[in-house]
């Protein structure tokens, strides 16, 4: 007799839920209260959507900070070159970058989200417009879902609703709601993958300015410990600091009110100190008898002079020749210590993904069901697991989904 399962939530995790599901012989109804699927997925990596990365299994848990060793039993059962393979099964021609990141050819999210879309329906599952309210549970076993129009009773629910970033994809929080439900623990909720606020006055007269090729490290005033360094972009904007490595960053500080942070940038990593200092003997000496302010056009972008000039301290209508060796190595520590202060996170609706969720020890690793419920699975970014940047977190989705797909479907309870 076939198992009958409903799946909440049409995101990656959910999708590929309810497809694997289906696909194994189940009757699966997929309740997701966007009339559009994967509305997520369409978003991510700026439309262009980042659906893993073409690495070994112990690189990708070592870009998991959080749990990341839960995910051992997904991640071998459906690994980065299995869902390489499974899209292109699909006839979704796919394209590896930069960082091993993987994307498709078209370069465009919603094909994506089509091809997933296609796989669910070809398999038989149907998606329904309506919104999850409350788990059926009976002798600590799961019997259906109500939701806002209906009752579905089933044998096994897998949640899949996301975490709280993005609200107006419908990651609003509500698998939180459903898990607690059924008596699991919610780890406090934080964005992570987010840009940082600071209140120097530098970033707004900067905003809009990205810069590539820079070392960033993020650094505790307090212990003198660094939490975070890397190499690569970064934006400045009205409120603080983005970018690629500035949202990896984010991952790392787990309570920012217990830290004094400070984002040090080098703005030259390929040059030591030595040959900064060569570079700037000679762009002074091809503007002799000019001014600094007029020097620099080859060394900083445009908005960033005034700034630099500004920390360096040396009056802008000094002329290059008359630059003293201290002022040049005062410059050079600006340039390669470039400090802006860290004051906060961006709102966690500004977040790529979600930190915290459903505590990990209340699931069974190796099938994505409850410990606490029967019949009750969670995938996805509901669970309290996140990646940095680079198609992790859609991969965790894909495994997750897939792990709880199959052992749903079997019917398979440990």
């Amino acid at each position: 007799m076939k198992n009958k399962i409903v799946v909440i939530g049409a995101g990656a995790a959910g999708l590929m839920a309810a497809g694997t599901s289906a696909f194994l012989g189940a009757d699966v109804t997929v309740i997701e209260k966007n009339k559009r699927a994967g509305r997520k997925i369409a978003i991510t990596g700026k439309g262009r959507c980042n659906i893993t990365n073409a690495c070994d299994i112990e690189t990708f848990i070592q870009n998991v900070p959080t749990n990341g060793k839960f995910l051992y039993s997904a991640i071998n059962n459906f690994t980065p070159y299995d869902t390489i393979n499974f899209f292109e099964e699909q006839g979704l021609r796919l394209k590896v970058e930069r960082g091993n990141r993987v994307y498709p050819v078209s370069d465009k999210a919603l094909d994506v989200v089509d091809t997933m879309c296609d796989y669910v329906s070809r398999n038989g599952a149907r998606i329904i417009n309506d919104t999850a309210k409350a788990l059926i549970i009976k002798d600590g076993r799961i019997t259906g879902v109500k939701t806002e129009n209906n009752k579905y009773y089933c044998d096994k629910v897998i949640i899949c609703c996301g975490g709280m970033s993005y609200p107006l994809t419908g990651s609003t929080g509500d698998g939180y709601t459903l898990a607690k439900q059924a008596g699991h623990t919610i780890i406090d909720i934080k964005p992570s993958l987010v840009p940082l606020e600071s209140p120097d006055k530098c970033c707004k007269d900067m905003q809009g300015l990205s810069l590539r090729n820079i070392a960033l490290k993020i650094e505790d005033a307090k212990s003198c410990k660094t939490l975070y360094s890397d190499f690569g972009e970064m934006l400045f904007t009205h409120f603080g600091i983005s970018g690629p490595t500035v949202l990896s960053a984010s991952s790392h500080i787990r309570n920012i009110d217990n830290f004094d942070l400070y984002a040090l940038i080098d703005l030259k990593p390929a040059l030591s100190y030595e040959q900064l200092d060569t570079r700037l003997l000679r762009d002074f000496s091809e503007n002799i008898n000019k001014a600094v302010s007029n020097s620099f056009s080859k060394l900083l972008p445009k908005k960033m002079i005034p700034v630099v000039l500004q920390r360096w301290g040396v009056p802008f209508d000094k002329k290059c020749n008359s630059v003293t060796k201290e002022e040049r190595i005062e410059l050079i520590r600006i340039l390669k210590n470039f400090k802006v202060r860290i004051s906060g996170f961006r709102p966690v609706e500004e977040a790529i993904v979600t930190s915290g969720g459903v505590k990990v020890s209340e699931i069974n690793p190796k099938t994505m069901e409850s410990k606490l419920c029967k019949g009750l699975y969670f995938a996805g970014e509901v669970i309290d697991v996140d990646g940095y940047t680079g198609g992790f977190n859609l991969q965790i989705a894909w495994s997750t989904g897939k792990l709880s797909g199959e052992n749903a479907a079997y019917g398979k309870e440990e």
